[in-house]
This record gives C-alpha cells, structure tokens and sequence, in this order.
C-alpha cells in the first residue's frame, strides 16, 4: 500500500459511509440480540403452556383418575409412561405402543429437561419440544411427556426476523441520508471558505474570508486565517513600499551619477575630470550605504544572528565612541557599572553605531551615551543637543526611508534606514527602542533583558 494515498472521496461521503457503516453495525447487533432474545421468550412461553398440560395431567395420573385417550391439549402430543417404558395412555392421535422419545432423550425428559426433537419421528416437517413431569402411583413413578411443534414458534421467529431487519435497514438508509443532509450542512461553511480562499488573488486588493455566525470551530478557523490573512496582506503592502521606496532612493544618487557622465562624455573639455570623478564616487558610495542597509535589514528580518554571546552594552558603546574619527562633535559614555545583555555583538554594535551617527548629524555641540542597569532591564541612552523631536513624529522616524523637515538632505549621510534597523534589532532581542522628553535637544533609550534574558531567534 502506498504511503501518501489519497482519498478519492469527498469528506463529506467518507463522513456519510462511516456513519452509515457504524449505523448499520449497531442496527444489526441489536436486531441480533433482540431475535434471539424473543425467540428465547416463545421457546419459553411454549415450555410453559406444555409444563403446565404435563403437571395437570400428573394430578389425575395421581389420583387415579387417568383416561386414554387423555385429554386434548391442542396441537401438543402427550403420554403417560411408566417406568419400563410402556405407554399407558396417549392424546387423540398418538401412538400407544412406543413413548415419543427414547433412549438417551427418556432419559433426559425423566430428569427434568425440555429437549428439542426432530418432527420426522412424528412424521412432522417441524421439530417438536419434550418434556416431561414426573406422577406417582402405588408406588410406582410414571412420567408424563408433553411434546409440542415449534412450527407456530418459527412461523413468529421469521416473521419477527424479517420486520427487524428491514426495518434497520430502513432505519440505516435514514440515517445514513440523514448523515448526507448534516454533515453537508455542517460543511457548507467550510466551502464558502474554499471558494472564498480561492478568488483571493494576491493583487492587493484586500479580501477576508467569510466568518460563520455559530461559535464554533468554523468560527475560530475563520478568524484565525482572516487574521493570517491581514497580517500576510500588511507584510505584502510593507514589502511593495519597501521595494516602491528602495527604488525611489536608488534613482536619485543613479539619475546624478548618470548626469554627470553624460555631460563629462558630451563636454569632455568643459568638465573637471577630478571633480567629476569625486561626485560619482560620491554617489557610489551612497548607493552602497543604501544597499548595505538593505541586506542588514533583509537579514533581521530573518529573525536569525550568526552567532549570540554576553556583550557589555557599556563596553561596546566605549568602544564605538573611540573608534569614531573626528567626529563633529564631542561623543561622551557617562561612567558607571557594566551592563551586559546576551545577543549577537555585531547586530548590538550596529545598534550602537546607527543611534550615535544619527545624533552626530542632529547634535548641535554634543552626544551622551550612558548605560545602565534597570531591574531586569538594560537601558541604553544616546542623547543630542539638537533639535528635539516632535511628539507627532516619535513613531514615525522608526519607519524605512522617513526623514523629518530639517533632516531631508540626503548630503548628511544618511540613509533613511538607521532607525528602523535600530528598531529591528532591539525587537529581535527582545526590547524596543523609543524617544524620550529631555530639556534640550532628542534622546533615544534602548530597553533590552539583561544577560540570559533575551530571546534568541
């Protein structure tokens, strides 16, 4: 057998048959039952009626008043034996000269048993139940033996099989269409999802699958991929204004460069070859920045870090503030205790570096960093006597390619892409990173769990 078979019905008709299947199953175990349970009641029943013609005819055995022919006892034969198996007297029709049963079957009557006998010894088609009751008289134990067709049982036991039968097997086709009618009803939702699912194009326009009323499981299901639903649409609209924006950010330093060739290669002699060869590498250098962004940001969104160890956020700030060369303004990492956190050092270096360039270029004489442990927290504050920022803003900064009014020019070096792979950082080691008030200028505080803390995607 193949191990990846595949149902080649619907769910619906497997559901029907193994309803249906277990129906029948039940339907025909009880019929079962309940034949021989009656047919045990009318082989009772019979037993009855002949014990109670056999202890009737006992008592005028034992009174002496027996007669031959005995008296009638309806389609029931009986005899009246002695001990040496004589017949002393029988029922219209029956034989004198021979008891109805012998041997081994006498035996068993005489001991109290009712034995089934075949009607051929009677010239009957239908067998015959015997039984007998012991009489005493003059000393002498005789015994009365009743024998009674069981045509009249048969006939009821077949009449009685043939209803029961048919009408389970009435009862399994209600059920089964009855089955057909629920679980269609039942799946209909999950068909308006299917069809629903399937005229869902991607194109962006956004569709949601239909939520059935009833609290149920369709219920929950639906809700879960609606809101699997919205949070693929949200990634495919941040995935084309990422694309749209990248593109944006790409023409302008490619549009410049491709300028200055071609007035260089049209007037060769009327350009400074120097100059011009400075301003494209220029704007090389900005779509490599911009490019270099974009993989860092490409690979956070990975959720996975190269390698993960204990880093000391002061001793990283410290670090990166020494390493900086001439910088415009005074970096300065306030004193204190070390405060470690687990991640990936280059992911927390860049951090570091993208929060202290940014307030490089809004600083106004200069930039604080200070490091400090907050409970089970680690703080990280860069802070620039700058221009503050303004609450309205403190959300958006954090998006792609967003730059405020006074911070458009693409000339201070930026990217447009620092604070959100800031951001994305922080998250993916389990802080965040927000803009804090302060007297003058902005402050940004990185909030990260301190060492073991961190999860580590």
């Amino acid at each position: 057998m193949a191990a990846g078979h595949t149902p080649k019905h619907s769910l619906r008709a497997r559901l029907t048959f193994v309803v249906t299947v277990v129906a029948m199953v039940g339907i025909a175990a009880a019929s079962v039952g309940t034949v021989m349970l009656i047919e045990r009641a009318l082989v009772g029943s019979i037993d009855d009626a002949a014990r109670s013609y056999a202890q009737d005819t006992a008592v005028l055995v034992e009174s002496d008043r027996i007669s031959n022919p005995l008296p009638g006892a309806g389609a029931a034969i009986a005899q009246v034996v002695d001990a040496e198996d004589r017949v002393l007297a029988s029922t219209p029709g029956g034989d004198l000269l021979v008891p109805i049963v012998g041997g081994d079957d006498l035996a068993a009557v005489r001991e109290g048993r009712a034995i089934d006998m075949s009607g051929s010894r009677l010239g009957q088609p239908d067998p015959y139940r015997v039984l007998g009751v012991p009489a005493e008289l003059d000393g002498e134990t005789h015994t009365v033996i009743v024998a009674v067709s069981l045509a009249e049982q048969r006939r009821a036991a077949r009449l009685f099989r043939f209803v029961t039968f048919t009408l389970g097997a009435v009862v399994a086709i209600a059920v089964g269409a009855l089955s057909w009618y629920v679980t269609g009803r039942t799946l209909r939702p999950v068909e308006e999802l299917r069809r629903s699912a399937a005229e869902i194009t991607g194109t962006g326009e956004r569709r949601l699958l239909p939520v059935p009323a009833a609290r149920d499981e369709l219920h929950r299901l639906a809700t879960t991929l609606n809101d699997m639903l919205r949070r693929l649409e949200d990634a495919s609209a941040r995935q084309r204004a990422f694309v749209a924006d990248a593109a944006h950010e790409l023409r302008s330093p490619i549009a410049a460069l491709r300028t200055e060739l071609e007035v260089a290669q049209a007037h060769p002699d009327a350009v400074d070859m120097a100059e011009t060869t400075r301003e494209a590498l220029h704007e090389v250098e900005r779509m490599g920045r911009l490019v270099d962004d974009l993989l860092v940001l490409a690979r956070l969104e990975e959720g996975r870090f190269s390698s993960t160890w204990l880093v000391d956020m002061r001793d990283l700030a410290e670090s990166i503030a020494g390493s900086l060369r001439e910088p415009r303004v005074p970096v300065t990492v306030e004193p204190g205790p070390g405060a470690s956190v687990h991640g990936s050092p280059e992911a927390l270096s860049r951090l570091l570096h993208n929060l202290i360039a940014n307030a490089l270029r809004h600083a106004a004489t200069k930039v604080t960093v200070a490091v400090s442990q907050a409970g089970h927290l680690v703080e990280v504050r860069v802070g620039n006597d700058g221009p503050a920022i303004p609450p309205r803003h403190r959300e958006r900064i954090f998006e792609r390619f967003t730059r405020l009014d006074d911070a458009r020019s693409r000339d201070a070096g930026g990217t447009g892409l620092g604070l959100a792979i800031v951001r994305q950082i922080a998250r993916s080691h389990g802080g965040d990173v927000s803009v804090a008030d302060q007297d003058q200028g902005a402050c940004f505080i990185v909030r990260l769990p301190s060492r073991g803390r961190a999860g580590t995607a």
